[in-house]
């Protein structure tokens, strides 16, 4: 991920919505899947002042970052694993609660994942993550697509793959945990707008650092390439709220318990 792009930033509302639904207690051990830089993991850490917090994910420079911000603000209980969740073999039962913003769509085979998951689960534990619904919900993946194209489609940006959908239907999502393996699933509809920058020409560069810019437009000649990104940023003007960028999202919160 481009250092040019925040995205603990675009994700400030939902983080808020996860925390409140994950309520960390003090004695709670933590695990964070897909942490990313580790804000996530680090506000568990906060709440488990008797407990702690381990956070896992793919990416090495993220990780580097979540240890050095973790270090600077002095939070003794929180560690990071550069570690697969898929095929990590966690302790059997070590933690009380899972957690995860949007970092387990995009799992090789979900129900072999989330089976290893459960497994670092004690009896009882609560699994609690945030999904995106499907792209056709999202007013960001419509808006930049459609932008870049020049036209109305409502297939998902080139750039963006579509593993970022995979638990979108309620449906698959709640058949993959029960297959792996938990009970009490719920799923809760979340709305919430995402943020991209403090102006027009940020949130492009935000874009484009996501590879969400460069693959639509590949093909397309200079003169197109130049009325594309025109277009991208007229849209992006249009969406900014004195306040930033903002695009309207949808994302679903799902439960689940470990028996």
């Amino acid at each position: 991920m481009s250092d040019l792009f925040d995205y603990d930033a675009e994700l400030r509302r939902y983080n808020v919505r996860l925390r409140e639904a994950a309520n960390v207690r003090p004695a709670d051990r933590v695990l964070d899947i897909g942490c990313g830089t580790g804000l996530t993991t680090r506000e568990a850490a906060l709440s488990a002042t008797s407990g702690s917090a381990f956070g896992v994910d793919l990416s090495r420079p993220m990780l580097d970052r979540a240890r050095k911000l973790s270090q600077a603000e002095g939070i003794p209980n929180v560690s990071f694993e550069l570690a697969d969740a898929q095929v990590h073999p966690f302790a059997p039962g070590d933690f009380s609660v899972g957690l995860s913003r949007f970092g387990t769509m995009f799992f090789s085979d979900p129900v072999a994942a989330f089976t290893n998951i459960g497994r670092a689960l004690q009896p009882g534990a609560r699994l609690v993550q945030l999904v995106w619904q499907a792209y056709e919900h999202q007013e960001w993946t419509n808006a930049i697509r459609n932008a870049l194209s020049g036209g109305d489609s409502q297939d998902a940006p080139v750039g963006l793959t579509h593993a970022a959908f995979s638990l979108a239907d309620p449906a698959v999502a709640g058949g993959i945990l029960t297959a792996a393996g938990f009970t009490a699933v719920e799923v809760i509809d979340v709305r919430e707008p995402i943020y991209y920058g403090p102006d027009a020409d940020s949130a492009r560069d935000a874009l484009t650092g996501l590879g969400m810019v460069d693959d639509p437009i590949a093909g397309l000649d200079a003169t197109e390439r130049t009325h594309a990104l025109d277009r991208l940023l007229a849209m992006l003007d249009a969406h900014d709220t004195g306040e930033g960028v903002w695009f309207d999202s949808r994302a679903w919160l799902v439960t689940a318990v470990r028996p």
